[in-house]
């Protein structure tokens, strides 16, 4: 695996810690844990825009992407 190639997971983590990890405190891990799938799920994946996707959400984003396949094979 190359440095490059782990940069999207590397910049999700970040984002990840600097939005909601250092800026909470969990009192259990089963806590940090419900945390940070809402976190994902209801923001990261929903509202939260990135530009190396064009400035979409990852859902936007995907549905995007199977649409074009979809329409590719048909």
């Amino acid at each position: 695996m190359t440095a490059e190639s782990n940069a999207p997971s590397e910049s999700f983590f970040a984002t990840l810690k600097k939005e909601l990890v250092n800026r909470t405190t969990f009192r259990t891990h089963a806590e940090a844990r419900i945390a940070i799938r809402h976190w994902i799920e209801s923001w990261y994946n929903r509202l939260r825009l990135s530009s190396v996707i064009g400035y979409q959400t990852p859902i936007g984003w995907e549905n995007h992407y199977r649409h074009n396949t979809q329409t590719l094979a048909a």
